[in-house]
């Protein structure tokens, strides 16, 4: 098991929250602080920055309504949780989202709660624990172990990128075993379930200076890319293992001028890959260029022309369209990633 920044900052957070707590007197309330640092810790700065203030205001809703309950009708079990759905009712109208929401819930709990205290001295303590709680994981967020999102989203482009390729040179040679296929799918689906979601946490940083801005949105384009790219391959991978028996058997010099193209296909991806990493020399003419290159579509035009009946061209053409789009964004990927070398 791997613990990540996160499950550190989470633990840092709730212990800040109850030193502060119990050095402010606010023993009645350090389970609440601690409650609310634990799910106001953010994975970046930036949603940490964008998340803080609707926190405090749904603090501020919270503790208000149940105020205004307690002091109105009372707090028993039964309007504690009218009192929640209250507030997840108000939470929904200002569009608030989930840990936010949570927020305000804890807020009526905490305050709504019977205790010998005082009723408005048992509030405000409880309200002042939750602002803590809040505070310092905003504090703990900004000060420590702030993610690297771009090394982190770099290394799943990677690492995906490689497991497709190498199942597709696997299937194209019909050597796959089907439900260990069937498996991997379904995990590289999720892995690119996260490449998005990582993407977007890198997307949402923020630069400080107008030269850094532009160099990160240059990166930022470059991903996209490479992202889209990689999605592109995945759908070819998927059309292969759907379609194994029928391009088995193919005629044998279109089932060889497949893993011919394929393979120099998935060469010049894995050769913009390392362009990238900086391990390919520039150089004004590659030597193997020629030799290397791909003709997907003169591929696709023969694969189409093997086939007289309109079904059978029918069921071949997902397969003959995701090799076009994936060929086509690989020259995009080609011409982005030149820009971008040659303005660094």
């Amino acid at each position: 098991m791997k613990l990540g920044a996160r499950a550190f900052k989470t633990g840092l957070a709730t212990a800040i929250a109850l030193y502060v707590a119990s050095a402010f007197g606010l023993k009645a309330g350090v389970f609440a602080a601690a409650i609310a640092a634990v799910s106001s810790i953010q994975p970046s700065i930036y949603r940490s920055v964008q998340t803080i203030i609707e926190q405090i205001q749904a603090n501020i809703i919270g503790a208000t309504l149940a105020i205004i309950l307690v002091l109105s009708v009372g707090n028993e079990p039964f309007l504690i949780g009218f009192g929640i759905i209250i507030v997840i009712g108000i939470c929904m109208l200002f569009k608030m989202k989930e840990d936010t929401t949570f927020i305000a819930i804890i807020a009526v709990i905490a305050i709504m709660e019977s205790t010998q205290m005082p009723f408005i001295e048992q509030a405000g303590i409880r309200f002042s624990a939750i602002f803590i709680g809040i505070i310092s994981a905003f504090v703990v967020n900004m000060a420590f172990l702030p993610p690297k999102y771009e090394t982190r989203l770099f290394e799943q482009i990677n690492s995906t990128t490689n497991d497709i390729l190498q199942w597709i040179r696997v299937t194209t040679r019909h050597l796959s075993d089907q439900p260990a296929l069937k498996r991997e799918i379904e995990r590289i689906q999720e892995d690119i379930r996260k490449l998005d979601q990582t993407y977007m946490l890198f997307s949402e940083e923020r630069t400080y200076t107008r030269k850094k801005g532009y160099i990160r949105a240059r990166k930022l384009v470059l991903f996209r890319q490479l992202i889209i790219t990689t999605k592109k391959a995945f759908n070819v991978l998927q059309n292969l293992h759907r379609m194994d028996y029928e391009i088995e058997h193919f005629n044998s010099e279109v089932n060889k001028k497949i893993i011919e193209e394929v393979d120099k296909t998935l060469h010049t991806h894995e050769k913009l890959v390392l362009m990238y990493l900086g391990r390919i020399r520039k150089k004004e003419q590659d030597p193997l260029e020629k030799i290397s290159t791909p003709d997907i579509p003169n591929l696709v035009d023969q694969l189409m022309e093997s086939y007289d009946e309109e079904n059978d061209r029918m069921t071949f053409l997902p397969l003959a369209s995701n090799l076009l789009e994936y060929h086509n964004e690989l020259v995009h990927l080609k011409k982005l990633l030149v820009s971008y070398q040659n303005k660094e």
